[in-house]
This record gives C-alpha cells, sequence and structure tokens, in this order.
C-alpha cells in the first residue's frame, strides 16, 4: 500500500532502530545503561508539584484552558526573560505557551510555510527543526552548525544559491546534540543579516539554564531591534525537570506570534490550567531549584568525561546542554554512527543516540545524554573500557548483530 505523501517525505526514524535493539537486550535480561534520549530523569522540585496538587482540587481548573496560556503563566515568562536577559515583552502580544518547545516548531511551522518555501538549518540538529518545515511542504537548505566566523558566509551563500529565497533561518545555541554555545555578538551579526535580506529568524533556547562554564547563555532578543526578526523557544522540560509536563514558550516578533497563535487556537486548547498555574510558579521562584539542576548535570558532566577518558574515549567536555557531543573512536569511524550505536548495545550495554539522526554531518559522532547518575555513568566507563579493550584484541569479532542477519 502506498504511503501518505507527508509520511512519504520522512526518512525512517534512525532511533526506533536502536530503541528496538536496547528493548530486545532488556528482555533478555541485559541491564542497559540508556545514555540516549534526553529524557531528563530527576524529579520536579517539590514546590512545583505541591502547586500542581493544590490546584487540580479545584473543579474549575478542569474544565478548557486557553490555548496562548492563561494571562499569569504569560506574565510570568515575560517576566523571566527580563529578569535573566533584561529583554522586554508584551505577555498580551508577544508570548504564547506551547505544549513543549518541539510543538511549538512545529506548529510555527504550519503557521508559515507555503510549499516551497526554503528554510537555512544547521546540520546536525535537532530533528523537529528540519521535519517540521518538511512536513509542512518546505524544503530545508543546510548550513555549518559552529557558531563562528564561516557562519555568515554559509548564510550568504545560502542566499546566492537558494531560489526562491529563504523564508527562515534556525538557530540552535546551546546546540542539540553539538552543545555548542553562541556569544551575543555572534547574535549581533546573524540579526544585522537577517534584517537586510529580510528573513526571519527562529531560535531554539530550550537549554538556556543547563551551562558549566560560569558564563550564562545569552538570548537572541538581547540583540537590538531583534524582534523585528526573530522569535525564541523555550522550554520547561530540562530547566526545571518537568519534560512530562509538556509545558514551552514562543516569545518574540508579534507577527510571527500571532500566527502561531491562531495555528495553535485551531489544534489545541493549551496545558491542564493546574500545570500553566504550576509552571508559572516556577518561573516566579528564586532560581535555586534551577541552579540545583545545573549543579547535578555539571558534575555527571565531569564523571562522564573523566571516566570515559580512562576507558579510552576521549570526549569533549561540553561547556552546555545535558549532552556531550563525542567523536566515535578511530577504529569504529568506518561503521558510522548507527552501527557503532548497536554495537554499544550489544557488547557495553550502553545505548547513546547515533549522531546520523541528527542530520548526515552528524554520522561521525553520537550524543551521550546526562540522563543517569554518576554511578551508572561509571559503570557505562567500565562496560566500554572492557569492550573497547577486547575488540583491539580480537577486532573480527565485534561485529554488529544485524550484520549476521
Amino acid at each position: 500500500m502506498e504511503e501518505f505523501h507527508k509520511v512519504r517525505r520522512l526518512p525512517p526514524y534512525v532511533f526506533e532502530q536502536v530503541n528496538r535493539l536496547k528493548a530486545s537486550a532488556r528482555s533478555r535480561g541485559a541491564d542497559i545503561i540508556d545514555l540516549g534520549m534526553g529524557n531528563p530523569d530527576l524529579p520536579t522540585p517539590k514546590a512545583i508539584v505541591d502547586k500542581l496538587c493544590e490546584v487540580v482540587r479545584d473543579p474549575r481548573t478542569h474544565r478548557y484552558s486557553s490555548s496562548r496560556g492563561i494571562p499569569g503563566l504569560r506574565r510570568a515568562q515575560a517576566s523571566y526573560y527580563a529578569r535573566r536577559f533584561g529583554v522586554k515583552l508584551d505577555p498580551d502580544t508577544q508570548v504564547v505557551a506551547t505544549l513543549g518547545s518541539k510543538e511549538g516548531f512545529a506548529n510555527m511551522a504550519q503557521a508559515i510555510t507555503a510549499p516551497g518555501d526554503v528554510i537555512l538549518c544547521p546540520n546536525p540538529t535537532y530533528p523537529i527543526h528540519a521535519f517540521g518545515f518538511i512536513m509542512s511542504g518546505g524544503v530545508i537548505r543546510s548550513l555549518q552548525v559552529e557558531p563562528d566566523d564561516g557562519f555568515i558566509p554559509a548564510l550568504e551563500r545560502g542566499i546566492r544559491h537558494s531560489i526562491p529565497k529563504p523564508l527562515a533561518l534556525i538557530l540552535n545555541y546551546p546546540s542539540n546534540p553539538t552543545a555548542l554555545v553562541a556569544s551575543l555578538d555572534f547574535y549581533k551579526d546573524v540579526v544585522a543579516f537577517a534584517r537586510k535580506n529580510d528573513i526571519i529568524i527562529l531560535s531554539d533556547l530550550a537549554y538556556s539554564e543547563i551551562y558549566f562554564d560560569g558564563n550564562p547563555p545569552p538570548s537572541v532578543l538581547q540583540v537590538p531591534d531583534a524582534i523585528d526578526v526573530a522569535v525564541e523557544f523555550t522550554s520547561m522540560s530540562k530547566t526545571f525537570s518537568m519534560p512530562g509536563w509538556r509545558m514551552g514558550f514562543a516569545v518574540g516578533n508579534e507577527r510571527l506570534i500571532s500566527a502561531l497563535t491562531r495555528v495553535k487556537s485551531y489544534l489545541d486548547y493549551g496545558a491542564f490550567t493546574p500545570i500553566q498555574v504550576a509552571a508559572a510558579h516556577a518561573l516566579n521562584g528564586d532560581g535555586a531549584d534551577i541552579a540545583e539542576v545545573r549543579d547535578i548535570y555539571r558534575k555527571r558532566r565531569d564523571v562522564m568525561v573523566d571516566a570515559f577518558s580512562r576507558a579510552g574515549w576521549a570526549i569533549p567536555a561540553p561547556a552546555a546542554s545535558m549532552f556531550a557531543w563525542a567523536p566515535i573512536p578511530e577504529p569504529f569511524k568506518h561503521l558510522g554512527s548507527l552501527e557503532f550505536s548497536k554495537l554499544l548495545i550489544e557488547h557495553a550495554d550502553v545505548a547513546v543516540a547515533p549522531g546520523v539522526g541528527f542530520g548526515e554531518h552528524g554520522d561521525d559522532h553520537v550524543r551521550i545524554a546526562l540522563v543517569e547518575n554518576e554511578h551508572r555513568i561509571r559503570q557505562a566507563a567500565r562496560n566500554i573500557k572492557r569492550f573497547l579493550a577486547s575488540s583491539a584484541k580480537q577486532p573480527n569479532n565485534v561485529v554488529p548483530l544485524a550484520a549476521h542477519r
């Protein structure tokens, strides 16, 4: 039977292959240490849960909520931007609540994309950045991901070689999966380019609070006049360990926020009202919960970098995010990231995310998530050390199971 048009435009979901292998290994009794999916294991702070429980007892909150977010939540997000970035937002026209940043990106793509529109997108990047637009009929032109002196020339080439002229540029710093961080000077150059060429900027800032080296990542909206061209997406999933709550935001340019709000009004009634009230309570807090989460991820990062290095796998220390972007060890580089990820499950009982799942330019890396405690991270390193030692002695015996089938 022929696949539907939109489904046909999507490639096979790479991560599903790893997930199947992981499930099969667990069914055989293997203790898989899962560093693949970026699914925070930390509990939501007690004060946020308590607020949810308090509000949910009021039956009036059980009715349909507001798709764009209740007023108190939008005001809380605007206040957060004022405190954290020094950016003034109108909560009535420049802030909309989303069901996580992923849903926000997908719905923005539906709101602004006409068939054939060109979108400039980093590669590798988080899949929804590209596929939200592909499902909406857009065309992706890949860019380098490094926020350095080569970025503006890459944008210029993207403009020069695209017909029609690109509609939008996607930014994601701190980056998922690469953990790269952008400077405010970088954003100034990109905003100037976007204003000059009439291009929309869509910035994913989901990891703004997970940073380790003392320099808080900036917002693109800190650049003067950026709000003329930019919308930024944030999420409470990692910042407050609330992934299952599905709460995020889009903020910025009034015209773009209006378009997103209109599309959302046809698609959803917003998050459950008690969740929105609890989210507002979190945003209005003193920041102690955020600092605690950040400290836990910092300690895990340090343990992982040290333990994996001792195991024989040198991994650059990420400056931010809850991920490490790890180059595949040289003896396995020819296999590519998917086959190497399978090997780690089969021979080391460790799951990671293959870099090719974030774009073809990520195929020489894997993404390692800091979603296990320090003890489990050290255990993963010991498993990997045995695997690397064994494969060095008997390289021909270390072949993915899929190759035997």
